[in-house]
């Protein structure tokens, strides 16, 4: 896995809940990278329902995006979506996950995981399937993110008030981030200048 580096943002939850619209909007206010979701163009190449057995390739494929944008180390990237959502739709479709893209999921966690709200109007695209299990799915990425001790943060609204709200909470985390790093060189800089 590459290096990671800098404070690593993901939009996560159910389908329809602009995830790809919000990555965007915050990668083009901040000037950021973003990494595109893997699945939806899986998907939409397959041409098929996703089996079971596709979720080897759509984490390989998704982690493979993401190393990528890793690699050159950016201050601030943001995600379309991580390996986090991929448990959550396992769980949802199969009852049952593979343990080993749980165990990466949970090793690869981001900073801070951002989690769209189902106030938005559900819309088709080809690819959706879950119209009517929008409040069944956000509970389960509540519960999948809280397991893997992923930190996050609900983000609502509509239009500019969903990416303020978003924008809040990644100042929050660029704060504390910068209050971190901050103490850490004080600490460095303390026990460097004590005597023996």
């Amino acid at each position: 896995m590459a290096q990671r580096t800098g404070i690593r943002i993901v939009l996560t939850g159910p389908e329809s809940t602009g995830k790809t619209v919000l990555a965007t909007e915050l990668a083009t206010h901040y000037g950021a990278p973003w990494v595109p979701e893997f699945v939806r163009t899986f998907a939409e190449e397959k041409g098929a329902h996703i089996a079971f057995s596709d979720h080897g390739p759509i984490a390989r494929g998704q982690m493979a995006l993401e190393d990528a944008a890793i690699a050159h180390a950016p201050a601030l990237l943001f995600h379309d979506t991580d390996l986090i959502s991929t448990v959550v739709y396992c769980l949802h479709y199969f009852g049952r996950a593979p343990q080993w893209i749980e165990d990466e999921a949970r090793a690869r966690r981001a900073t801070h995981y951002l989690l769209c709200d189902i106030d938005l109007p559900w819309v088709a695209d080809g690819v959706r399937d879950r119209p009517h299990q929008r409040e069944e799915l956000l509970a389960l990425f509540r519960e999948t993110l809280e397991r893997l001790e992923a930190p996050w943060s609900p983000v609502s609204g509509v239009g500019t008030a969903r990416l303020a709200s978003a924008i809040a909470v990644v100042e929050r985390v660029r704060g504390d981030a910068a209050a971190s790093a901050h103490e850490r060189r004080a600490g460095d800089d303390g026990s460097s200048s004590l005597g023996p």
